[in-house]
């Protein structure tokens, strides 16, 4: 790393980040986002760009995207950009969204990397080389080797337009935490780490699944680098949750929907395609026509995940959303990382939903924000809860997990913040569909202040005096914000 990297990666402060989603501006006009994350307190910024959105022709480039994203920054914000090797002319596979591919010609794709990097002149602070190249065939059709050999290139060429920006590995995913030592998706991500060991200089993971899992999942990542003897910074490039396969009755009834809609391997899917496809019968329309046709029938952990569910299931879902935001989030933050991005921001473009994809199904409910009137105007409960968890984290320095005396499910985390008293934040671990209906346990904190201001992860707060010194507080699934400003500020 050069010593203008070095600095950026040593950077104090904590900040809490948004992907706008797999794309910007590839499915219609690049609209208006970044205040709108700005205003939920987001200080990093991730966004999709792919080389056949920007150079729809060999040496004839579009900066419409590109220059839409930058006049919206303020230089407040850190901009994270995933760069896709996605092009109908320039990649083995001939698509402008997905799969991403190996270029047919690394000069050309070198001088792509060159000139979008060089457009940005450096207000762009992370550069990403593509998206969860482990999960082969779906998102990157090539092999380990294959993504090393671009990622070199694109390092190179980064660093040769802005020495001071950071090259980010392309994301560590669920495939690879849920799968066991010696599968595919670890033995390719242990090539990159092998291999690729000086061609990035962040290793990205995305954090789904169990939320208690965090911690591992860390361990997991870093391990790939101790092998090779070196130690890079972890940064969340995704986190985000619920989803269905979380739930083991949901993901008993989804194994068979998947299989009925994706019988044959996934092709590849270009803009175009993806619309024609939404006019048109598939094995994946009707496996999910089906299943919606039994909705009533299906246990509640799928039902809220479906369009049109019971109000009471749907609410259920967005409470759980919460909780595991500021959980995902707390757990990463005391596991070393300074960066964590939430997946997502809002629906890839205005317009009715099609509930009738699978991917619906898995991820159509996690973005905080929806449309109103083709602009970002509705807000999600999950949206609040990341509001209120940056206000509560700003000047945050060093997030610590601290050792409790309560049950092993019990979650104490801390935050020293620059100019404020110290945050306490209190949780206890729960099923994440049932646990909201056991009663809380009583847990008891040492308080030196007379009272502290309690607030819930859905923004209810109040005051609790302190006796003899300590806090008594019943302790739920729900995460408990717990300060107050007359206990001594740490040094701005």
């Amino acid at each position: 790393m050069t010593a203008e990297t070095t600095s950026i990666l040593d950077r104090p402060e904590i900040r809490l980040g948004v992907v706008r989603g797999i794309s910007y501006g590839l499915f219609g006009t690049p609209g208006e986002f970044v205040p709108q994350a700005r205003a939920l307190g987001a200080g990093l910024i991730r966004a999709y760009l792919y080389w056949g959105q920007v150079e729809p022709e060999p040496g004839r480039y579009r900066w419409d995207a590109v220059d839409a994203l930058l006049e919206q920054l303020s230089g407040d914000e850190e901009a994270w950009v995933t760069l896709c090797s996605s092009s109908p002319w320039g990649t083995r596979v001939p698509t402008d969204f997905q799969p991403q591919s190996p270029a047919r010609d690394q000069p050309c794709y070198a001088e792509f990397v060159r000139q979008v990097v060089r457009r940005c002149a450096g207000r762009v602070r992370y550069w990403q080389c593509n998206n969860e190249p482990s999960n082969t065939g779906l998102l990157w059709a090539g092999t380990a080797e294959e993504y090393v050999e671009q990622l070199t290139t694109f390092y190179r060429e980064v660093k040769a337009a802005d020495p001071a920006a950071a090259v980010v590995l392309g994301g560590c995913g669920y495939d690879v935490f849920s799968s066991e030592p010696g599968s595919p998706a670890r033995q390719f991500f242990g090539h990159l780490a092998d291999a690729g060991r000086d061609a990035f200089d962040l290793f990205s993971v995305h954090l789904y699944g169990d939320p208690a899992a965090v911690p591992d999942y860390l361990d997991t990542a870093r391990q790939f680098m101790r092998d090779h003897g070196y130690l890079k910074p972890v940064v969340v490039g995704e986190h985000a949750g619920p989803e269905p396969f979380e739930f083991p009755e949901a993901m008993a009834v989804m194994q068979q929907v998947l299989a009925s809609a994706f019988a044959q391997p996934p092709a590849s899917q270009s803009t175009g395609e993806l619309a024609a496809q939404a006019r048109q019968e598939s094995p994946e329309r009707r496996a999910m026509a089906a299943l919606y046709d039994r909705m009533g029938d299906l246990p509640p952990a799928l039902q809220m995940f479906m369009a049109g569910c019971p109000p009471e299931l749907e609410a259920r879902r967005h409470r759980i959303s919460c909780r595991q935001l500021v959980a995902r989030t707390l757990l990463a933050l005391a596991g070393g990382v300074r960066r964590t991005a939430y997946w997502n921001l809002a629906p890839e473009y205005p317009g009715p939903v099609d509930h009738q994809q699978v991917m619906h199904l898995l991820i159509g409910k996690l973005p905080l924000l929806g449309y109103r009137d083709g602009e970002l105007g509705c807000r999600h409960p999950a949206a609040d809860t990341f509001a209120l968890l940056a206000r509560e984290l700003a000047g945050a320095r060093a997030v610590t997990r601290e050792q409790t005396s309560g049950p092993p499910t019990l979650h104490a985390v801390t935050a020293a913040r620059a100019g404020r008293g110290p945050l306490l934040v209190l949780w206890d671990q729960r099923d994440a569909f049932r646990g909201e209906d056991e009663p809380p346990v009583t847990v008891t904190w040492p308080w030196p202040a007379a009272t502290a201001t309690v607030t819930d992860a859905f923004g209810q707060a109040r005051t609790v005096r302190s006796q003899d010194g300590q806090l008594r507080l019943a302790v739920s699934a729900t995460p408990l914000f717990i300060a107050d400003e007359s206990l001594p500020r740490a040094p701005a």
